[in-house]
């Protein structure tokens, strides 16, 4: 088994805490005037999907978490559940709209995605870095504005409200950086 101690945290890493498999959010090495060197840490429960700030002794020592991925691709939601379909298999996966709430904002039906499972049991999905969602509700766009500075909120199909650039009209489909949520430029083709 590997071990990881706090004074090695880093965003991302995935640990065992109490029984609970944790995910590093945040973290700060603070080393006071007076007094030991500690860990700040803001960490996420990813089963439940809970997010607490707490202060680790640099040399505790906890057991990493094996995270398996597979791609898989999204099927169709049934009252708060969603499905995730295995290409190989065939098998569909359900997970929670609260473990899956915030990716939901890039994913479509037939979206491929990325399943995290630990201990064979699937808790989170992560969109491409980069996906094309249509815009179903902007302003009219501004002919000649691609050198205007400013901004305008556009609805795209998914729900998800973000600021394009002013002469994007309604119904053009745009990229979005999903680890940001940004718009990055209007769809090719």
């Amino acid at each position: 088994m590997a071990y990881i101690v706090a004074g090695e945290f880093r965003k991302g890493v995935s640990f065992e805490m109490d029984g609970t498999l944790q995910v590093i959010i945040e973290f700060q090495h603070v080393k006071p005037g007076k007094g030991a060197a500690f860990v700040r840490a803001k960490i996420r429960n990813i089963i439940t999907g809970g997010v607490i700030e707490r202060t680790f002794n640099p040399n505790e020592k906890f057991e990493l978490a094996h995270i398996d991925r597979k791609k898989m691709t999204y099927s169709y939601a049934d009252s708060d559940l969603y499905y995730f379909m295995d290409t190989e298999t065939y098998d569909l996966v359900p997970l929670s709209k609260t473990l899956i709430e915030e990716a939901l904002n890039f994913i479509k039906e037939n979206s491929v995605v990325e399943v995290a499972f630990h201990k064979g049991v699937a808790f989170s999905v992560e969109p491409e870095n980069f996906v094309e969602l249509q815009i179903v509700e902007c302003e009219p766009g501004i002919a000649g504005a691609t050198a205007q500075p400013g901004t305008k909120a556009a609805v795209l199909e998914t729900g998800y409200v973000v600021q394009v650039p002013l002469f994007i009209n309604n119904g053009e489909t745009i990229r979005i950086d999903t680890r940001t949520g940004t718009y990055m430029s209007k769809a090719k083709g």
